[in-house]
């Protein structure tokens, strides 16, 4: 085989090579993810053959399944998908949400996670986890279980839902206290 053919098949072997390793980095990148060298020590995904355990706070009665914990150098972060959200801030109910998986590191495995990683379609919000954010997230749940020993909510009546969304009913799993005979 002459020099010269071998030299440009090992050219387009390189630039195959190049091209499919910036593909990889794009595709990582248009994740949201950290970009550096991190670890899924935890998964709620089905592409994993076992789903990891829910995590549980006796503390605070509270257990949950963040969809990803990822351990970076600064320590362990809660990531939380939500991909048919778009918006440029996060929710109020996510950021929530994704506290509740950081009270949760801190209170099962012990670990204070610096930020959660919140998600959306096009956009990652990093979640500083703050005394300020832990508060909040304590006061909230003292509320709810404030609200929930109102009697209407014990067997009651219940109030009337506060939106006008259906989807929001449909897929709620509390769904069967307002239509008791109905099944999702």
């Amino acid at each position: 085989m002459s020099p010269w053919l071998l030299l440009l098949a090992g050219f387009i072997i390189l630039a195959g090579a190049v091209f499919l390793a910036r593909r990889s980095w794009l595709a990582q990148k248009a994740t949201g993810l950290p970009l550096a060298r991190v670890s899924v020590i935890y998964s709620d995904s089905g592409a994993w053959e076992k789903v990891s355990e829910p995590l549980f706070s006796a503390t605070y009665g509270l257990t949950g399944k963040p969809d990803y914990v990822l351990e970076t150098k600064k320590g362990l972060v809660p990531v939380e998908l939500k991909p048919s959200r778009q918006s440029e801030q996060p929710y109020e109910s996510d950021i929530m949400q994704l506290a509740a998986y950081c009270l949760l590191l801190e209170e099962d495995w012990q670990e204070h996670p610096p930020y959660g990683l919140l998600r959306y379609r096009d956009k990652t919000f990093r979640i500083e986890w703050t005394d300020e954010l832990r508060q909040s997230l304590i006061d909230l749940m003292e509320e709810m279980r404030e609200l929930n020993t109102v009697p209407a909510f014990k067997g009651g009546p219940l109030p009337e839902p506060q939106h006008d969304m259906t989807v929001r009913c449909h897929s709620c799993g509390f769904r069967y206290v307002c239509y008791p005979g109905e099944t999702n």
